[in-house]
């Protein structure tokens, strides 16, 4: 097949175009490297330096391609929450302009990269997708609006369309900004540098940790995938774990004790979280391989900041 990924050098997308690669697709890129890194990238991979909003771009790039994978997308919920007008410019207008290419480009399929953000808090923790989304966030929004943009603009112009709504991603190589780093690498990196491991709230509160390597499975599964058209599924582990049993594993893994600092003046996020995996199985046939030790131990092992 012929694929192009949006976002392609970022930390999904980067491992998702290096398997696409080994299993001998043709797999063209277009990223604006603001977060991603091309080295992570195999030669055999096409790179094109670029915004998703460059409909003529996108036309170049489209030629000929089965399936587009949309990863393009800004991704941190405190900073949505200060910056909504660049949330909504980038993940809700450059999924419209993708739409757009893809419509005269002719492409057949395209796989949203959407999020478990979208829920917020719900009266259960084991969340499905017919659950009534209620997000909380800016980026939960653009994240939501895409979708819907995803589905209703492929009903209307004949685009097969399945978004799947990944749950809280980590694994080697992940982004760490200095600002509003993602919880995993934040903690591994304190625990191993033994600085202070901050905890926003009490720590009871459950997230859905799924490694990189089962994402990427999920995403290649859903671009041949049968009847997934106009479907929504979820990606995660199907495990709730809170902050405070992350921490034990943590600590248990790097054979330090770690006594985490709460804060309680900023926000916990929602309560608890874990993805109903029923759809995924039955669409996708997708059964997370990697539990949280393993993941954690290869993450520690594959990346060289926490050596």
């Amino acid at each position: 097949m012929r694929i192009l990924v949006t976002g392609g050098a970022g930390f999904i997308g980067s491992a998702l175009c290096n398997q696409l690669i080994e299993a001998d697709h043709e797999v063209r890129v277009i990223d604006d490297l603001s977060a991603g890194e091309k080295d992570r990238l195999d030669p055999r991979v096409q790179l094109t330096r670029g915004d998703v909003a460059d409909i003529p771009k996108l036309w170049r790039l489209l030629l000929d391609v089965d399936c587009v994978y949309h990863l393009a997308a800004r991704v941190s919920v405190p900073e949505s929450i200060k910056y909504p007008r660049d949330y909504n410019h980038v993940n809700v207008g450059g999924t419209v302009s993708v739409m757009e290419a893809m419509r005269d480009a002719g492409v057949r399929r395209v796989v949203l990269a959407s999020s478990g953000a979208v829920y917020g808090q719900q009266a259960q923790s084991t969340l499905h997708e017919d659950l009534i989304p209620d997000p909380d966030s800016p980026y939960a929004v653009s994240k939501l609006a895409a979708e819907t943009y995803v589905r209703t603009i492929g009903t209307l112009w004949g685009i097969e369309t399945v978004a799947l709504r990944i749950f809280n991603a980590y694994g080697p190589h992940q982004q760490l900004p200095p600002s509003h780093p993602p919880v995993i690498p934040r903690f591994l990196r304190s625990a191993l540098t033994g600085a202070s491991v901050v905890i926003y709230g009490d720590g009871h509160q459950t997230r859905d940790f799924v490694y990189l390597d089962d994402i990427v499975d999920a995403l290649v599964s859903a671009s041949t995938a049968p009847d997934v058209d106009r479907q929504v599924i979820n990606v995660g582990s199907g495990q709730p774990t809170s902050l405070l049993e992350l921490i034990d594993t943590i600590g248990a893994i790097s054979g330090r004790e770690i006594e985490p600092i709460h804060n309680m003046q900023q926000s916990a996020g929602v309560r608890s979280m874990c993805a109903d995996l029923n759809r995924a199985h039955e669409l996708l046939n997708f059964t997370p391989k990697i539990g949280l030790r393993e993941g954690l131990e290869r993450t520690i092992q594959l990346d060289e900041r926490f050596h």
